[in-house]
């Protein structure tokens, strides 16, 4: 279905897009809500481009389109990213780093395999059980990862140096040119000590600031979803508003 361009008209998106809508169906975080996406296809002229502009209005990437909520009665889902400069671990986040010193981060190119299909199937089993992608076949998932425009690489975790060490846990991340955007982590559940989903996120902060990257993009927040709440752990973080980023507040 065409979606009303009029919604989609911000500073910074490329006249000329053509914006769609999905059909309603319930969302997934807040019981009783609808859930609508407006998106556009990525597959065209400088995608990488394309993908900055509106990752900073507050679109992720899915493949080889960008989306955003489109809900019709609700606008509880908002756009937030890390301060990477400004951020300093605390005491609790600084504990999961010690936890995890042993981890070896390697960029990879994004392709799926039958090691990534079977550690994500174990966390979603999980973690996840009975979820959307609970019944993710391996066809679906080599979409996922593969079937991407943009600059994309996935960082994979292993318990030491070896090239074949245990595989603790893996993001697929988008690489920006203000930032990096996490598409999707998924880790070992029985690793549960580790705290795996916090590290990730404060190892693509570290490797950021390392790059000289000033943002990380962490998709939406929801204050009253306990799925999505955790976001707000990453200060100071910010959230998109009316077109203009600014830092979430503690008391919102």
């Amino acid at each position: 279905m065409k979606l009303d361009e009029s919604l989609f008209q911000l500073p910074g998106i490329r006249h000329g897009l053509r914006f769609y809508v999905t059909g309603a169906s319930p969302c997934p975080y807040l019981p009783g809500q609808i859930e609508r996406k407006g998106f556009t296809h990525l597959t065209q002229d400088n995608p990488d481009a394309l993908h900055d502009q509106l990752s900073r209005a507050g679109f992720r990437r899915s493949q080889g389109v960008a989306y955003r909520p489109a809900c019709p009665t609700c606008n509880a889902c908002r756009s937030v990213r890390v301060d990477v400069p400004q951020f300093v671990p605390s005491k609790n986040q600084k504990r999961v780093i010690r936890a995890n010193q042993d981890l070896v981060r390697r960029p990879v190119e994004a392709r799926a395999t039958r090691d990534y299909f079977r550690l994500l199937k174990a966390y979603l089993n999980s973690r996840h059980d009975g979820g959307g992608m609970s019944d993710m076949a391996y066809r679906e998932f080599c979409a996922m990862v593969n079937d991407s425009p943009v600059q994309t690489l996935l960082f994979e975790y292993r318990i030491g140096d070896a090239e074949d060490a245990p595989l603790a846990a893996v993001s697929l991340t988008d690489v920006l040119r203000d930032g990096f955007s996490m598409v999707y982590t998924f880790f070992d559940p029985t690793l549960r000590r580790r705290s795996l989903g916090t590290y990730m996120i404060l190892d693509h902060i570290q490797h950021a600031a390392e790059l000289g990257l000033p943002h990380l993009y962490l998709g939406y927040w929801i204050k009253n979803s306990e799925k999505m709440d955790y976001k707000r752990r990453f200060q100071p973080l910010e959230v998109l508003e009316g077109g203009r980023w600014r830092p979430l507040e503690n008391d919102e």
